[in-house]
């Protein structure tokens, strides 16, 4: 019986020793290289959800905390995306949406208006929870990063290169939140000179 679209993933078991001499399946069921651009892409949005967990683990405030949530399950999406060559039309791929991208707006901005105008570049750090977030941005641009390389290589979504790129931003405006109330760090170019 197949699974619906909707219906999580069943896992009886975790390993399968599949991998064991370095291939692994996309999700089309192809087997590369665990160095191939692709596994490099979805392999680096996974540590990105990774670090969004632990962002989530601490002192964040319940305004963030569902949209992390979803944002986590998007990444899921997009690692799926990702594990697709876009080109397998075989059957109803999950791909990002441009809806998805657009919620990511909604958020930056209903953030950002309440934020004081930059006066200079952010150093990360500040809180506990900003400098969680900022660790988080840094991993969105390295995903971004591979996957505008896979991009340069291979037909990728351009919605899921987009979320990518939007999500670092709504991460650096929610550190940029998560430093309210107290000194933010910015930059002094040359001060330590």
């Amino acid at each position: 019986m197949a699974r619906r679209r909707d219906e999580p993933v069943r896992l009886t078991r975790i390993y399968t020793r599949a991998g064991d001499a370095g291939k692994t399946s996309l999700g089309d069921g192809s087997r590369v290289s665990k160095t191939d651009l692709r596994i490099e892409a979805y392999g680096t949005v996974d540590e990105l959800n990774s670090l969004l967990g632990l962002a989530l683990a601490g002192d964040l405030t319940d305004e963030f905390r569902p949209w992390l949530a979803q944002i986590q399950n998007d990444l899921f999406d997009l690692g799926a995306d990702l594990s697709v060559p876009l080109e397998d039309d075989r059957r109803e791929r999950l791909r990002v949406t441009a809806a998805q991208v657009e919620r990511l707006e909604g958020l930056c901005d209903l953030v950002n208006e309440r934020l004081e105008p930059l006066k200079s570049f952010v150093l990360p750090g500040g809180t506990e929870t900003a400098s969680r977030l900022h660790v988080a941005r840094a991993a969105c641009r390295r995903a971004e990063r591979r996957a505008v390389a896979l991009a340069e290589a291979q037909s990728v979504n351009p919605e899921a290169l987009a979320y990518l790129n939007r999500l670092s931003d709504l991460l650096f405006i929610l550190a940029r939140a998560a430093n309210a109330g107290s000194q933010e760090p910015l930059w002094r170019p040359g001060s330590s000179q």
